[in-house]
């Protein structure tokens, strides 16, 4: 009897731990993690033009490369914000099961279908996996609180960078030691897609998101995952004189919401969600898109937010360019047909050097406030040489590695991009920045691929497309570089006196001290 009572009580206590555990951030974290691992291995992408080239499809790498390769820069733009506003609708899960569900029929017709319209409609559905990118990240910071922001866009970006490792390391083995044919490959790749599509089904449903569903916001001081009830602590009554306790953990999460901002502005900020929230319960369509265009505003009122959101557009459209055709280049550099091909390898250390840098930044303590500008361009600058290095060495090694080099930076920036834009948001419209910032990417890209690389502008050869690729990132190298050199030299100053008042301001917190102490 004593023994079934302790198996009764340790079942309850490990149910207890177990929806604690469901509870907490790590959980929806970790599995959005495992989905974001699983969908990005894919063993062929490293070698996907020597299978559209190769016998299987008889495509010719001009087709290939300025007829059907520019069909997913349109269809990523198309479709971008008709699945922002859906993703924000759907409360970012569904998109996410969606997202897999169309990654799964790219695969399929990749395998099945041939010729070069058929491609571009491949093209075109791929470029619907890639606009739902952003229900991904955003669906995270609707589950997690401010201070995990850092650390759970590390994580989620490490995921997905691990899995194009593990995908590039299986492609290469699978191709060099010959183990499966490309069209074998591409059915292993339709099973991970599917056990892919499990684990976004098991994701839990947020509860919120920022416009069609603001009305759950208030609903959040009664199950505790909001800083609602906290602001409520916080905000003393008319004719009172309540004081706060500092040793107050949800006090304390309430003013960690964001440092550089006084209680007041917090408050403040949060009132404006709660007004916001009650104004929508009968809102249409037309107030959600007043209100988006008022919190577009409002997101981007902020300086700093302005700098890296531009950087972020920039740079991702620099970055789709060179990573969709770098394969072109070394194709060109080095056939396929002449020399053993390592783009998976090549692959898989450019996405693990990606990964180990993104997963540092997790932990980093720099002031990217003040060094962050400066540290854009200087390492914008490494990758505008890494391209150069690329297009004037004529050389298959120079090209990997300039290509890992240039990956790997751009991967560390991104990241510390996210978290600089995330944690400075007045009203957690991450998704809407997000959304923004590649919708900006997306026109230069069109813009770019439309003028630059599609047969029916000029259409010029992948060296000359390499060449103007580094001048870009040179350019952005030069902007923000003495952007931050500017910003750091006129803070200079300000820092320098704001260092003769501290010894001050804690001999008066002292002195004040002493008078409480003696009325004490």
């Amino acid at each position: 009897m004593q023994q079934d009572i302790s198996e009764c009580t340790l079942q309850i206590v490990n149910m207890d731990t177990l929806k604690r555990w469901m509870r907490d951030w790590k959980y929806p974290t970790s599995l959005l993690c495992i989905y974001g691992f699983i969908s990005t291995v894919k063993p062929l992408e490293p070698f996907l033009i020597p299978f559209l080239t190769g016998p299987d499809k008889n495509l010719t790498i001009e087709q290939v490369t300025n007829q059907i390769f520019p069909v997913w820069t349109y269809s990523y733009l198309t479709v971008l914000v008709p699945v922002f506003l859906l993703t924000d609708w759907l409360r970012y899960k569904p998109v996410v099961v969606f997202q897999c569900l169309v990654l799964f029929a790219t695969t399929a017709m990749i395998l099945w279908c041939n010729g070069v319209r058929e491609m571009q409609a491949m093209q075109f559905i791929y470029g619907v996996v890639t606009s739902c990118d952003v229900a991904y990240f955003s669906y995270i910071y609707s589950m997690v609180e401010l201070k995990h922001y850092l650390k759970a866009t590390s994580y989620c970006r490490t995921a997905q960078l691990l899995g194009y490792t593990v995908g590039s390391v299986l492609g290469q083995v699978l191709v060099s030691f010959e183990l499966m044919s490309y069209k074998y490959i591409l059915v292993f790749t339709l099973v991970l897609n599917a056990v892919a599509l499990i684990t976004s089904i098991l994701l839990p449903m947020p509860k919120t998101s920022m416009f069609f569903h603001q009305r759950s916001r208030a609903s959040r001081e009664t199950d505790g995952e909001g800083h609602v009830e906290t602001v409520k602590h916080l905000e003393p009554e008319e004719g009172s004189t309540t004081q706060v306790d500092p040793q107050s953990n949800d006090q304390k999460d309430a003013v960690e919401v964001d440092g550089s901002k006084p209680k007041q502005e917090i408050l403040e900020g949060f009132n404006d969600c709660d007004s916001s929230a009650k104004s929508s319960k009968t809102g249409g369509c037309g107030d959600v898109l007043l209100r988006l265009w008022r919190d577009f505003l409002q997101c981007f009122s902020s300086r700093t937010l302005i700098i890296w959101s531009a950087w972020w557009a920039l740079s991702t459209c620099g970055y789709n360019q060179t990573v969709n055709y770098v394969q072109s280049l070394w194709e060109h550099v080095e056939p396929s047909s002449n020399f053993t091909v390592y783009n998976g390898g090549v692959e898989a250390l450019s996405n693990l050097f990606g990964a180990a840098a993104a997963y540092g930044i997790g932990f980093s303590s720099a002031d990217w406030s003040r060094w962050g500008e400066m540290a854009l361009g200087a390492l914008s600058a490494l990758e505008a040489g890494a391209l150069f290095a690329m297009v004037f060495s004529a050389n298959i090694w120079v090209c990997y590695c300039g290509y890992i080099l240039f990956k790997s930076l751009y991967m560390l920036l991104i990241t510390i991009a996210m978290f600089q834009i995330a944690a400075g948001l007045n009203m957690e419209r991450y998704a809407l920045v997000f959304g923004a910032n590649t919708f900006c990417a997306l026109v230069l890209q069109t813009i770019i691929t439309s003028v630059v690389v599609d047969s029916s502008g000029l259409g010029v050869d992948i060296v000359t497309q390499f060449t103007i690729y580094g001048g870009y990132f040179s350019v952005i190298a030069i902007v923000f570089f003495l952007r931050g050199l500017y910003t750091t030299v006129c803070r200079k100053p300000e820092m320098e006196t704001q260092r003769e008042t501290p010894e001050e301001t804690f001999k008066a917190e002292d002195d004040a001290q002493i008078i409480t102490g003696t009325k004490f």
